[in-house]
């Protein structure tokens, strides 16, 4: 534990107390004015006695010396540490389950691993991923949806949990339902009680109309994940049919396929539904639309070269 640089029986504790000697207290003087005992300030007098000059100089001979034997005669040897990093290596397993594979007990396998640096397990490759992206504004339109609390007065999220804050209140969820253009990343968004394939549909038929209202031209595919609300939903997938929208489901357990929809909900949530304390989740609704406005034509956006959305709609409309 990190100790303060100036606090009794440091380095520079030590030193003062040999620095009274050195002047004329005795031993239990010295020791009563460093708020040790006798025995102490004789460990400590004897070992700055013993020592050299470039260990005074350096101050190596006032510091702790490791509590670690000069030899472990019951320690595994080289060859017997070998089987179990190699198994560790291959498996990536920790201890536990290691221990029926190499018949070693787990705290030894522990040990071993310690030993060797290779206790922390080793992290999972990661996929390759491939950036895409469509060549113009409203081919491709990402679809996707994010649960979040109704509340009537702020709870534990930004108040903790203390007395006189209130316990979970009961008022469901609200879900908001996103709609992003997969060219220029400008995002539609709603907000409704549920997320029922009607619903879907028509929160899809006005993301429609107002990306052709700002002069965006009529999507050739549309990506959702595997949800029922899109995957079967009849009167969803009717509407993508009168469209002529080819329906892109992402792979399971895949949502970064649909990245831009994930990646846009991430930032929904953290500069506006979690951006401050709302007194309610209404107020928190009614500043969504701000907040959107701000979004698609003047924040900044870092995959498009620090423009807004809006930036990348040609002979855009309203």
């Amino acid at each position: 534990m990190p100790v303060h640089a100036n606090a009794p029986l440091t380095p520079e504790g030590r030193r003062r107390l040999v620095r009274l000697i050195d002047h004329g207290a005795s031993l239990r003087q010295a020791a009563s004015a460093s708020g040790v005992s006798t025995t102490t300030a004789h460990r400590w007098w004897h070992r700055w006695a013993g020592a050299d000059e470039a260990s005074r100089r350096s101050g190596r001979c006032m510091r702790d010396r490791s509590s670690r034997p000069h030899r472990s005669t019951r320690r595994m040897s080289a060859a017997d540490d070998a089987p179990i990093l190699e198994a560790r290596r291959q498996t990536n397993l920790g201890p536990g389950r290691l221990a029926h594979i190499v018949g070693r007990h787990r705290s030894t396998i522990h040990k071993v691993l310690a030993r060797n640096d290779m206790s922390r397990l080793r992290p999972e490759p990661r996929p390759a991923t491939r950036s895409y992206e469509w060549s113009r504004p409203g081919a491709l339109i990402h679809l996707d949806t994010a649960k979040l609390a109704r509340f009537a007065v702020p709870g534990h999220r930004t108040r903790g949990r203390r007395p006189g804050t209130p316990a979970k209140q009961g008022l469901g969820y609200a879900v908001v339902h996103v709609a992003v253009d997969d060219h220029s990343r400008y995002a539609y968004v709603e907000i409704h009680a549920h997320e029922q394939g009607e619903t879907c549909a028509r929160f899809l038929t006005r993301a429609l109309a107002h990306f052709a209202d700002i002069g965006m031209d009529a999507p050739e595919a549309l990506m959702t994940d595997n949800a029922r609300n899109y995957r079967t939903a009849a009167v969803f997938q009717q509407l993508l049919e009168a469209q002529g929208i080819r329906h892109i489901l992402t792979p399971p357990h895949t949502p970064r396929v649909n990245g831009k929809a994930e990646r846009f909900i991430g930032t929904l949530k953290r500069e506006w539904a979690y951006a401050h304390e709302w007194p309610s989740s209404a107020t928190r609704a009614r500043a969504l639309s701000s907040w959107l406005r701000t979004y698609n034509r003047q924040r900044h956006h870092s995959s498009l070269g620090d423009r807004p959305p809006i930036s990348r709609v040609p002979n855009v409309r309203g």
